[in-house]
């Protein structure tokens, strides 16, 4: 039987509707009804409805261990989807138990239950910092601790930490580590926000860069390594490096509205993250925009995707296309 963390989440539920199209014996883990009403409404979304009975649904947390006893019943496969997406940095520790300690706790109930294999996603935040003769971003690129990162990319990173930490210890794995990911579904969440922001009219673009992919591409590749005798591994999954200027502008154009015509300077950004920190020091918002976040938009990355290529010989999606096919189907 497969089990499935995060189940009610972009990957996850989309995840669940491949496996239950082409598996048996699928659980996923849920915390709220909420949740699941969203991985229910994606399955009316792709008009698959009757598939997501095939799921066996259990209420669990990835931090409550009581909870994890009933989930990894009977359990042969793992995907670990679950993980808490901020850069908020008042989310700091709730970042570390989520993705740290959650992860730590999915894999000690693997090893407890002798589970076959456990496919894990990370992040492209997770991956090293190139030193100033390195060109590309790979999977072999090393982390700098001095470097500037997120809580989140340190959570991710640590995550990983305890993902190897179980290979030692005689556990079946295997890392994937998506770019931005774009899926249909999830537009008030994640990467799900690109969408939104730029209907309702986001004013700035960015000339920075990083890479992007289509979910449905990550979940494929997820089901082929966890099919494959690849163990011990970590991939990069990204289709395209793109510019955030180049998929803002795609964006508007699929969805019909207005291109942003104002591009964010340095001292635009320096400017707006001040004062986001300004406002959620003194009136309690949340933070939306940090040093980091705003050092990011400026920064242009190339992140290789060769070893996942070579390894399932996979031909990804355009993002183009993955755009096109998302706001397609959120128009139904």
């Amino acid at each position: 039987m497969i089990l499935v963390t995060g189940g009610t989440g972009l990957v996850g539920a989309h995840l669940l509707l491949h496996l239950a199209e082409n598996e048996v014996g699928i659980r996923a883990i849920y915390r709220s009804q909420k949740g699941l009403k969203k991985t229910e409404s994606l399955f009316q979304l792709y008009q698959k409805d009757s598939l997501f009975a095939k799921i066996e649904w259990i209420e669990a947390d990835i931090i409550d261990i009581p909870s994890l006893e009933i989930a990894f019943q009977n359990i042969a496969y793992v995907y670990h989807c679950a993980g808490l997406i901020s850069y908020d940095p008042k989310d700091e520790d709730q970042l570390r138990k989520v993705n740290i300690e959650g992860t730590a706790n999915i894999v000690n109930f693997c090893l407890a239950y002798d589970i076959k294999k456990l496919c894990h996603v990370s992040s492209i935040a997770a991956l090293g910092d190139l030193k100033p003769h390195e060109k590309e971003i790979t999977e072999t690129t090393e982390w700098n601790p001095e470097a500037l990162h997120s809580d989140y990319a340190i959570s991710k990173y640590g995550a990983e930490m305890e993902i190897w930490r179980g290979q030692q210890e005689g556990l079946n794995v295997v890392i994937v580590n998506p770019g931005v990911i774009f899926g249909a579904g999830f537009w008030h969440q994640g990467s799900g926000i690109f969408f939104s922001a730029i209907k309702k009219g986001f004013p700035f673009y960015a000339n920075g860069s990083t890479g992007y992919v289509g979910v449905t591409d990550v979940v494929k590749i997820m089901v082929q390594l966890m099919k494959s005798d690849i163990v011990g591994e970590r991939f990069s999954v990204i289709a395209e490096n793109l510019t955030f200027k180049e998929v803002i502008f795609n964006i508007a154009e699929k969805l019909n509205v207005k291109k942003p015509k104002t591009e964010a300077k340095p001292w635009m950004l320096a400017l707006a993250w001040r004062l986001d920190w300004f406002s959620a020091t003194f009136f309690k918002t949340k933070r939306s925009l940090t040093k980091y976040g705003a050092n990011s938009l400026l920064t242009s990355e190339f992140i290789s995707n060769e070893k996942i290529k070579n390894a399932l010989n996979f031909e990804f999606q355009s993002i183009k296309s993955v755009i096109q096919e998302a706001v397609d189907l959120d128009k139904r």
